[in-house]
């Protein structure tokens, strides 16, 4: 037999706990220190969205963490007492709290407890298994008794002796909260403070859960031809926040930069800063370099509450950014690297036909840029002449990029500029340890207008070797690496030959 579905709306009544003595009141000051763990893009949007049931999200779900700091009036007897300090991140790191009396310094913690086993229908049928319980049932009679089980239903028995079992419930009814359980994470101390009266606590402490990075909006003009172009570029701030807490109000940084956890060094005043406006006004954020990192200090204050999203200006929108469209060829064995000759002549002698299409652009000054940029999403859009509408033409990322740098963003493959690679002559003499390889490289443009494509080449087979031959001028990048910039003209096609000897 199959057993019914149980539908429970619970109503969950107790009696208030009475403030312990050295409760917390008074206007509360937050401020917020965001450092960024999470890859640009690596996260699913379906992790930017609230923990189904409303549950407090794991310390993973979200790579990244915070330091919090808040400062409220407390009110404490001389002497020993206990102090509960509510409202602090569900994944708050409790080895990280410090606590500071701005009105006292001879106020201090002699003991600490962090409670985090909050309330729960489950968790209070499991404490009040033994103990009286009421129960409300939807048109029928209201049950009160000892609670004998709370497995497949409840289990009650009454003050007769008489045994009743529910499966479906309107309501609980508990005479109060049980000891252990709280309605919301709170930190307990033991305080020792050597007066009585008024005084202002600064609270300070790192929780998981929160993270941020940088989204760029890139919107792309061509140019004189098909290789030259502008951008607008439009930057915004994502912060995740799941930490289990909101924070209302509040003063916010964002670091950017790579900070090793086991030596993070908190104190701003004790390190040289330079400044440099990048918000909108007075009220965007201000970017300071900070050690080997940079802080992004937003002028006015904002909220961020827990199970959200909340996206905010980096810095005004700049317009005509000069930018070059990059057409590049390369071989699939771009990336091998070999630790001994390799003389089978059959190895990497073809090559795909797809052309990658980039955007690229410098960080400077003169291109009306010069700012560090976090690392970030970058999406670029053009707009189609034929209606107005902007689409949506690729993405990219970015890791932390300082000014006078050149930022470069893959769009994706080339429809109308194709490549084909092909061996065309190979020789080996492995007595007098030589061999060489001829290879031809074919670029065909279907565009109306002229392209310029960089082939590239990886010397593959050993690092010893010497370029015999070029139908065009090579480039060298590295070690084992060959650049050749490919003219090719407006529904055209140019052949590229190069002659290589290996010898070892």
């Amino acid at each position: 037999m199959s057993l019914p579905t149980l539908r429970c709306t619970c109503l969950v009544v107790f009696a208030a706990l009475p403030l312990q003595q050295g409760g917390a009141a008074g206007v509360q000051d937050t401020a917020l220190t965001i450092y960024s763990s999470a890859a640009p893009g690596a996260m699913s949007p379906d992790q930017y969205r609230p923990v189904p049931g409303g549950g407090s999200p794991s310390a993973a779900s979200v790579p990244g963490y915070a330091v919090v700091r808040q400062e409220r009036d407390v009110s404490l007897p001389a002497g020993r007492s206990p102090l509960r300090f509510t409202d602090v991140a569900a994944l708050i790191d409790p080895t990280t709290v410090t606590f500071t009396s701005l009105t006292d310094p001879a106020t201090r913690v002699l003991e600490q407890n962090f409670q985090f086993d909050l309330v729960s229908t489950e968790k209070l049928l499991n404490k009040y298994l033994d103990k009286p319980v009421t129960i409300e049932r939807s048109g029928a009679a209201t049950v009160a008794g000892t609670l004998l089980s709370a497995t497949d239903g409840l289990v009650v028995r009454a003050g007769d002796g008489g045994i009743t079992a529910v499966r479906d419930y309107a309501a609980l009814r508990f005479p109060e909260l049980p000891g252990g359980l709280m309605t919301q994470p709170t930190l307990l101390w033991d305080i020792s403070a050597g007066k009585a009266g008024e005084q202002r606590a600064r609270v300070s402490y790192q929780t998981g859960g929160i993270t941020w990075w940088a989204d760029y909006n890139l919107i792309f003009t061509a140019g004189r031809d098909a290789n030259s172009g502008y951008v607008d570029l439009a930057a915004w701030v994502s912060i995740i926040n799941q930490s289990g807490a909101g924070y209302t109000d509040a003063r916010l940084k964002l670091v950017a930069g790579d900070v090793h956890r086991a030596e993070v060094a908190l104190p701003p005043n004790m390190l040289r800063m330079t400044t440099q406006s990048v918000g909108a006004g007075a009220e965007g954020f201000v970017e300071r370099a900070f050690d080997e990192f940079h802080l992004y200090t937003l002028g006015r204050r904002t909220s961020l509450p827990n199970n959200s999203t909340k996206q905010l200006e980096l810095f005004d929108a700049t317009r005509r950014v000069p930018a070059q469209r990059l057409f590049l060829y390369e071989s699939g064995l771009a990336g091998f690297v070999s630790n001994e000759p390799l003389t089978d002549r059959n190895l990497g002698a073809g090559g795909g036909a797809k052309v990658d299409s980039y955007l690229e652009f410098r960080n400077d000054k003169a291109s009306g840029l010069g700012v560090p940029l976090p690392a970030g999403r970058l999406r670029v859009s053009r707009v189609d002449a034929a209606d107005g509408s902007l689409e949506f033409i690729g993405e990219d990322v970015i890791r932390h990029t300082p000014r006078d740098e050149t930022v470069r963003v893959k769009l994706g493959s080339a429809f109308d500029v194709v490549g084909e690679r092909r061996q065309v002559a190979f020789e080996i003499d492995t007595k007098a340890r030589w061999m060489e390889e001829e290879i031809e490289v074919e670029l065909r443009n279907h565009k109306a207008e002229a392209v310029e494509v960089q082939v590239r080449e990886r010397l593959f087979r050993w690092a010893g070797w010497k370029l015999v031959s070029s139908s065009l001028p090579a480039q060298p990048i590295d070690a084992r690496t060959l650049r050749f910039p490919v003219k090719v003209a407006a529904d055209g096609r140019t052949v590229l030959r190069y002659r290589v000897r290996y010898s070892w």
